[in-house]
């Protein structure tokens, strides 16, 4: 475990914060951010310095609980409080994996490529409440394009560079944007991996590409442009007012259906990722921080908030976080807050390939995206001298976690020490009874929560048939957390039937559907086994052959199709055949009985 000095404790946000409203113990803190949302929420978005254009009449109308209104009768946009820092202080530090040079662009130069970017929107006819697209590795043009985007009064659409044609061109279809953004190349372990052609195969509209390596080689399309010629030489923009509940991003998570969520963030959604960084993650003016992220992914626009908000430095590295040239980057840059997924962490152990650098400036690490073992976790916490790992759990409908630590407690390697301040769950075992182990509901209202979908029935999705607990309306998340004898908590996967592969969150029946389409497969079932020691999910996949198969070349032929169609990031684990699977009354597939079957024989 860590424990905190008194002296360290004094020097975090958290506590200046408690102490400036008249608290000396954190749990009475937390219980006051809940029990007085109002206020908790405008101390907050005081502390934060949220820029305003025109005032709040309230901070919060919950009126309607599914669909409260933050910041009443405001006017804001999000973008005006990433650039409250020095002018030159460095906004983002960046490097290639390929090349030594390290660059570095402060506040004052990337407000004004944004504005350049922003610019360009107007000039090509784009107008408030137009849509782009961003399919890009995370570099400074992909943060720049977002908050311009942003600051133009644009709606951005990201996708993740590791999706297929197909997976694109879903996400595409559901939120279609006006103009799409993305690279001719990906580098990745000094391989060109085409991207520039994966989104032709997925999208017919006008293309912008940033060239990721120089005279480069691709054939553009007539109706499409190069960076360089799309650019403004304008510099001057003033950010469009919008209301704090306008949508300025549409991310992507998936659930129990095949196709994934659209879930539109707004103005106050950058606020919570912001207060999750403030607060749990002690984000303070001059960190610097790094998360190996995509903006298709919630940790990318939370990395740019979160840091940018609080007068921080991104960290961007554009390559494989497995590499030793990340490793020097991480020593040479003197992150300050490194987070990663658990997969990551385990590549690590197992080359040993980040033990020679100096990580000795990180305060702390923090580790999303899947669950953790506390082998691992305790391996991370020595990288760089013993520092603490933030557990921190949410999902993209909540802007940032529902439940995490703090550095002014025990840090105990993969456990939650606490709830996100201004947020509220609680545990329900299988007879709808509260308890220490079950399935979390999330109580609203808390700043961040979706209130809508751009492709589903929200009431449905996340309210219709939840429990009613001490007159509370409860809000559907599909965690499984235990609460430990020491009031701690584990979370240990999903209760639905939806799973995180490498960080990144797909529905059963999206595998299923494309391992259906195998001529060797009648039908499958996938699912996602906790290894005995805690950690990653791993993917088993449960089929009913078409008459006799070669498991192991069945294995290799499923896992390419996956590759090519879904994601290369998700990997079979397993491959079980099975004459049969089991089924409800209604002919629903058991997934559970799966899991349980598989857990016991292995």
């Amino acid at each position: 475990m860590w424990q905190p000095t008194l002296e360290f404790i004094k020097n975090t946000n958290l506590y200046r914060q408690m102490q400036k409203n008249g608290f000396e113990n954190y749990k009475d803190f937390y219980k006051w951010s809940i029990s007085n949302r109002n206020e908790f929420w405008d101390i907050t978005v005081k502390a934060l310095d949220i820029q305003l254009i025109k005032p709040y009449s309230t901070i919060l109308d919950d009126t309607d609980v599914e669909h409260p209104v933050w910041l009443k009768d405001a006017r804001m946009n999000i973008v005006d409080s990433c650039f409250k820092a020095t002018p030159d202080s460095p906004a983002i530090v960046y490097q290639k994996e390929n090349d030594e040079n390290l660059q570095t662009l402060s506040y004052k130069n990337l407000e004004t490529y944004i504005n350049r970017i922003a610019n360009a929107f107007i000039e090509n006819g784009l107008q408030k409440g137009d849509t782009i697209g961003i399919d890009m590795a995370m570099n400074i043009e992909a943060v720049a394009i977002y908050l311009a985007g942003i600051k133009a009064g644009l709606q951005v659409v990201t996708v993740a560079d590791s999706f297929s044609p197909d997976e694109i061109k879903v996400r595409f279809g559901i939120a279609p944007p006006k103009l799409v953004f993305t690279q001719d190349y990906l580098l990745r372990a000094g391989k060109k991996l085409p991207l520039y052609d994966k989104v032709l195969d997925a999208y017919d509209g006008p293309v912008i590409i940033v060239p990721a390596i120089e005279n480069t080689d691709i054939r553009i399309k007539r109706q499409d442009h190069f960076w360089d010629e799309f650019l403004s030489d304008n510099t001057h923009f003033s950010s469009i007012a919008m209301d704090p509940l306008d949508t300025i991003t549409v991310l992507f998570s998936s659930g129990t259906t095949g196709n994934p969520k659209a879930i539109p963030w707004n103005h106050t959604t950058a606020i919570k990722s912001a207060a999750d960084g403030f607060y749990h993650h002690d984000i303070q003016t001059g960190n610097v921080v790094a998360w190996p992220t995509n903006l298709g992914w919630m940790m990318g626009p939370w990395l740019i908030f979160a840091s940018l908000i609080n007068n921080g430095t991104i960290a961007l590295f554009e390559g494989s976080p497995m590499s030793e040239a990340f490793g020097r980057f991480v020593q040479e840059t003197r992150i300050n807050m490194l987070g990663v997924v658990p997969s990551i962490v385990r590549a690590w152990k197992n080359t040993g390939t980040m033990e020679s650098f100096d990580w000795s400036a990180i305060k702390c690490f923090s580790s999303t995206g899947e669950s953790s073992n506390p082998q691992e976790m305790t391996y991370l916490m020595q990288l760089a001298g013993n520092k603490p790992v933030i557990e921190y759990c949410g999902g993209t409908e909540i802007g940032g976690g529902y439940v995490t630590a703090t550095l002014i407690q025990t840090n105990i390697p993969s456990t939650f020490s606490t709830p996100a301040l201004g947020s509220e769950f609680i545990i329900v075992n299988e007879e709808g009874k509260l308890s220490d182990k079950g399935e979390v509901f999330l109580v609203p209202p808390a700043m961040g929560l979706s209130f809508k979908l751009l492709n589903r029935d929200h009431h449905k999705v996340y309210y219709e048939g939840t429990p009613k607990i001490d007159g509370k309306i409860l809000r559907r998340h599909g965690d499984f957390l235990i609460r430990l004898d020491n009031g701690y908590y584990r979370v240990m996967g999903r209760t639905d039937d939806s799973m995180n592969l490498g960080g990144i969150k797909v529905s059963s029946l999206q595998i299923e559907e494309l391992v259906n389409s195998h001529i060797a497969v009648t039908e499958s079932a996938a699912i996602a086994v906790s290894p005995p020691e805690g950690g990653p999910a791993r993917l088993v996949l449960y089929i009913v052959p078409n008459g006799i198969v070669d498991k192991e070349l069945l294995q290799y032929e499923l896992q390419k199709l996956i590759k090519q169609k879904l994601n290369p990031l998700f990997k079979i684990f397993d491959v079980v055949v099975t004459e049969k699977l089991p089924r409800t009354a209604s002919n629903k597939i058991m997934r559970r009985v799966l899991r349980a079957a598989y857990q016991k024989q292995n």
